[in-house]
């Protein structure tokens, strides 16, 4: 084998790939550090000071509540289940619409699937605002069913278009000789085309619950207090009680991103599968 040869053009690659590896992480790096200083240390820009957890507990107590009006820990539990009944529903809807999108063809199935997938392409600040007369008018605002009806307008297009395509990547003569064996097709669906896809439905599920915990606008504009989520319960911390709590902040939003990773480290197995398999096609 020959020798690797270290060329200005290879080690000048390198550098720009550190500094970019660098860039990426530091904001990361940063909120962490501003994580662990207290009040006093929470404006200065220096790396010598005295870390400590206090913040965290205070996000999650009642003090938190006390100094920004907010429970962050109900905010959590409210995110945690509007964005797991959104996937959800979406998964309930979204795997049987998508294996009939992947296997029957009519005239104007593209241009369905299509307007499905317009939904994501328009902006949230275009439909907030109907929205909100609606969920004012029909006693949907502010809660928790309200939320999860909204949220599944985000994770249905996603969930739909990513299964779509694995159902498209099975062999159709697996499901005939299901049916050739006496299944019906609802059977032949359950029992050996889902069964399949099991990986793609993980990635899907959890791209979707991402896209659901990242959304900003719609809990900030259809909630107020009994159903709002961790993304706008993060930015109470930055003016509560007429100062801002920069390291509160920092601390809520490394708390606010834990679900999100431990459910991607819990599927993890079955997400790089999922992932390599939609890979292939592409």
């Amino acid at each position: 084998m020959r020798r690797q040869r270290f060329t200005p053009a290879s080690v000048g690659a390198d550098l720009l790939l550190l500094v970019w590896f660098v860039f990426s992480l530091f904001p990361i790096l940063w909120m962490v550090l501003l994580a662990l200083k207290s009040d006093a240390d929470q404006t200065t820009t220096y790396f010598d000071f005295s870390p400590t957890l206090s913040n965290f507990s205070t996000v999650m107590s009642s003090r938190g509540t006390e100094l920004t009006s907010v429970d962050f820990k109900s905010a959590m539990f409210s995110s945690i289940v509007n964005c797991g009944g959104a996937v959800l529903v979406s998964l309930v809807i979204g795997i049987p619409a998508a294996y009939a999108a992947g296997r029957w063809k009519y005239r104007g199935s593209e241009d369905l699937m299509f307007q499905m997938l317009s939904f994501r392409f328009a902006p949230e600040l275009m439909v907030v605002v109907p929205l909100f007369v609606i969920y004012n008018q029909v006693g949907l605002f502010d809660t928790t069913v309200g939320m999860i009806w909204v949220l599944q307008l985000v994770t249905m297009p996603l969930v739909v278009w990513i299964l779509r395509s694995y159902f498209q990547d099975l062999a159709p003569e697996l499901e005939q000789a299901a049916l050739l064996d006496g299944y019906t097709r609802r059977r032949a669906f359950l029992m050996v085309a889902l069964p399949l896809v099991r990986p793609g439905i993980a990635a899907s599920a959890l791209l979707a619950f991402i896209f659901a915990w990242n959304s900003y606008v719609f809990p900030l504009i259809l909630t107020d207090s009994q159903a709002t989520t961790a993304t706008v319960a993060v930015t109470k911390f930055l003016g509560g009680g007429g100062q801002a709590y920069y390291n509160l902040t920092a601390a809520a939003a490394l708390i606010g991103a834990l679900p999100p990773l431990i459910l991607a480290l819990t599927i993890q197995r079955y997400l790089v599968r999922g992932l390599s398999f939609g890979a292939v096609k592409a």
